[in-house]
């Protein structure tokens, strides 16, 4: 039996998920802000508990690698490399964006939007605020074919892919788009990426035995963490 935990915190919604023999057994999340730290170890010990078991029953832990939130995938990376220090198990990493692409077919079925058919192509975003986000065009199976990177929204914004056929746009970076990308072939689903969507990519991970490195392995901020200092008086 392959049991693995996974864990996302990437974006404002924390979850984590236990997966056994390739199905989801547990689930936790909550959107309760600025609450990753406080709440992922949490998750992860009611769901082990719930089941009867240690972090050395699992076969390997799962987190988000990003992009997203830089607080957030640090929460998530510590979380899973603890884990896996303390277990002795591997560690599996999943692209956000892999994550979202997965999710597509579940948050259709949820959708009020008729795609008529499959979209020609699957666009997740992730929210780098204002008009930007971090995307990438992937096939419907979930083949990526063009790089991850940041992206400034326009109306012109992703126009080969929409003169092609219906472009779905998924993710929580979906719903600002669609004020300004207006285009009768696209669709937008506003989420956030989940743990239990990560369970394929994740699989495909395990099976190939795509194992990270505890030790070194960091998340893929896409750019990087830049400190502010605070104008607020302290004394």
């Amino acid at each position: 039996m392959e049991r693995i935990v996974l864990i996302e915190t990437s974006t404002a919604l924390c979850s984590t998920a236990l997966a056994e023999n390739g199905e989801i057994v547990s689930y936790r999340e909550s959107s309760a802000p600025k609450a990753h730290a406080s709440l992922t170890a949490v998750f992860i010990k009611e769901m082990l508990d719930e089941r009867g078991l240690s972090p050395k029953d699992c076969d390997a832990f799962c987190v988000s690698m990003g992009p997203g939130s830089y607080t957030g995938l640090r929460v998530g990376v510590s979380t899973a490399k603890g884990l896996c220090f303390g277990s002795g198990r591997p560690l599996l990493a999943v692209g956000t964006l892999d994550t979202l692409v997965a999710q597509a077919s579940a948050e259709c079925r949820n959708a009020i939007h008729d795609l008529s058919g499959n979209p020609r192509f699957i666009i997740p975003m992730i929210d780098a605020r204002r008009m930007e986000v971090y995307s990438a065009v992937f096939s419907p199976d979930g083949t990526q074919i063009t790089e991850t990177a940041p992206a400034i929204i326009d109306e012109d914004s992703f126009a080969p892919q929409l003169a092609e056929g219906t472009c779905l746009f998924i993710g929580d970076g979906a719903g600002k788009c669609s004020d300004v990308i207006r285009h009768p072939n696209a669709r937008f689903i506003q989420c956030h990426p989940k743990a239990s969507s990560m369970l394929v990519p994740a699989m495909k991970a395990y099976k190939e035995e795509r194992f990270e490195d505890v030790a070194y392995f960091e998340p893929f901020y896409l750019k990087e963490f830049v400190a502010t200092v605070s104008k607020k008086k302290l004394f």
